[in-house]
C-alpha cells in the first residue's frame, strides 16, 4: 500500500510540479524572454545566472519579470545572475525578459534560468524537519499537495473554458447578426435595383 502511495505520489507530481531550467542565448541585439500561463496565488521563483564559460567577465546583463497586466515584479541592471520571488495576483501570462550590455555585438553570452511554479517551490526538506515527517507519511503530504494542486488546476481550467464558451456564444451571434443584416441589405438593395429598372423601362416605354 505504501508503495503504490508513494508512485500515485509521483506520478501526481510530475502532473503538477512546474519546475523548468532553460538556456538563453542573449546578444546585444535581442531580447530574449520566457514565459509561462500561470493561475492566480501561486508562488514562482527564479534563478539566473549568466555562464561564463569562454566569454570574458565583465558581460553583465538585465532582467524584467512582468505580471499579465504589464505590472514589474522584478528589476535588476548590469548583474551577472539574480533571484525573484513573488505570488501571482491574476491569472495569466507571466513573462521573464533579458538582454546584455557591455558585451561585442558578435558576442552570444549563455544564461541559465531556473524557474519554478506551485509545489516544485516548496522546500520538502524543510517540511519534513519541522512537521516531523518521513518515510510514507512525507510521501503522503506530498500527494495531497498534489492533489490539491491538481483540483486547483481543474477548476482555473474550468473557468477558463466556461470564459472561452462565453466568447464563441458571443462571436457566433454577432456573426449570426452580420449574416442577416448582410442579406437584408442585399435584398433590400435588390428591391431597389428592380424598381429603377422598372421605372426606366417604363420612360423608355419598353414596357
Amino acid at each position: 500500500m505504501a508503495q503504490r502511495s508513494v508512485a500515485l505520489a509521483l506520478a501526481l507530481w510530475c502532473l503538477v510540479a512546474g519546475g523548468e531550467a532553460v538556456w538563453l542565448e542573449l546578444s546585444t541585439t535581442k531580447t530574449k524572454c520566457f514565459s509561462e500561463e500561470i493561475q492566480s496565488n501561486i508562488v514562482v521563483i527564479g534563478d539566473y545566472y549568466i555562464l561564463f564559460e569562454g566569454y570574458p567577465t565583465r558581460a553583465v546583463l538585465s532582467a524584467k519579470v512582468t505580471s499579465p497586466y504589464g505590472n514589474v515584479l522584478h528589476h535588476k541592471d548590469k548583474v551577472i545572475q539574480g533571484q525573484f520571488s513573488f505570488n501571482t495576483a491574476e491569472a495569466g501570462i507571466y513573462l521573464a525578459c533579458f538582454w546584455v550590455d557591455n558585451v561585442d555585438k558578435e558576442m552570444v553570452v549563455n544564461l541559465n534560468l531556473d524557474w519554478k511554479t506551485g509545489i516544485a517551490t516548496k522546500d520538502w526538506d524543510a517540511l519534513a524537519k519541522t512537521e516531523r515527517l518521513e518515510g510514507a507519511a512525507l510521501e503522503l503530504a506530498k500527494l495531497e499537495t498534489a492533489a490539491q494542486a491538481i483540483h486547483e488546476n481543474l477548476l482555473y481550467l474550468r473557468s477558463k473554458e466556461a470564459d472561452m464558451r462565453d466568447v464563441s456564444d458571443w462571436i457566433n451571434f454577432k456573426i449570426t447578426w452580420l449574416s442577416l443584416m448582410s442579406l437584408s441589405v442585399c435584398i433590400i438593395a435588390s428591391i431597389v435595383q428592380l424598381w429603377h429598372l422598372k421605372r426606366f423601362f417604363r420612360k423608355k416605354k419598353l414596357i
